[in-house]
């Protein structure tokens, strides 16, 4: 029960969050600028560094003593944050971490980005629509199916998360992080409890395919 809370609420914050994180960035990098293509490598590269390497390079970060992030806030003058010791902040933490990942779905949103025909902006454009007038009524309705994709795949990535979770937390604080396929590691591997294990993949295969 709570693997499965846990794994719900860490998804119906990362996913969307994401998702907009993602597409602002596509919007950001779907101009013709020169050194354009530097600036989309390089948002690109953190979807593509090895899990575990992305965990270690986050314990430091995330470290309540002597942690990156919290140089920075106790600088500007803020508390001493418990990244991943305090089960308020865990979560929150997690999101991060997501967040810095959204590379491959930033790539996706710019290749629907560019596939929009640009006579249905200067339509709109004569027709005296602004900005965000064009955002509404031409952008999101054209790549909503791409933006359906992606929630797709946000989705089922977001219920398989493990590395993170095993090397960050091991699950903690108080089980806040204790995501399903932890649970269903630790079933199998440290309980030895296969036939629970098997029962609970079957779970997560049924919840994926229903969101599917």
């Amino acid at each position: 029960g709570q693997s499965l809370k846990v794994t719900f609420l860490f998804s119906a914050i990362s996913v969307p969050t994401g998702l907009v994180f993602a597409f602002f960035l596509a919007m950001l990098i779907n101009t013709k600028i020169p050194g354009i293509a530097i600036f989309r490598t390089i948002y690109f590269l953190p979807s593509i560094v090895p899990a575990v390497a992305n965990a270690i390079l986050w314990a430091w970060l995330f470290n309540t003593e002597f942690g990156l992030i919290n140089f920075v806030i106790r600088s500007l003058g803020g508390p001493k944050i418990a990244w991943l010791q305090d089960p308020g902040w865990v979560m929150v933490a997690f999101v991060i971490l997501t967040i810095w990942g959204v590379g491959g779905s930033m790539i996706i949103f710019l290749a629907g980005l560019q596939g929009i025909p640009e006579i249905y902006y200067e339509a709109a454009e004569i027709d005296g629509a602004g900005r965000l007038a064009k955002l509404r009524h031409v952008t999101l309705p054209i790549m909503s199916p791409v933006i359906f994709f992606n929630l797709v795949i946000g989705f089922i990535n977001s219920f398989q998360i493990f590395v993170g979770a095993l090397l960050l937390t091991d699950g903690g604080p108080q089980n806040a992080t204790l995501f399903l396929v932890l649970y269903i590691y630790r079933t199998a591997f440290q309980s030895t409890k296969m036939g629970y294990a098997a029962v609970l993949s079957w779970l997560l295969f049924f919840i994926l395919m229903g969101l599917s």
